[in-house]
């Protein structure tokens, strides 16, 4: 079995450009345009606050 200490760590950015690349490639928009989109909503979405 494999230690999970051994697995290498995956980043934010790692998964923004992933997730960037994957839908530029499915809308023909560019990469980077995606990537700065979803930084952005991530920034609009951590300042809204839940309801209680």
């Amino acid at each position: 079995m494999s230690d999970k200490s051994t697995r290498p760590k995956v980043t934010k950015q790692q998964i923004y450009r992933s997730v960037a690349s994957s839908t530029a490639i499915e809308t023909g928009a560019a990469v980077q345009t995606i990537e700065q989109n979803l930084k952005q909503y991530q920034a609009q979405a951590k300042a809204v606050g839940l309801a209680h």
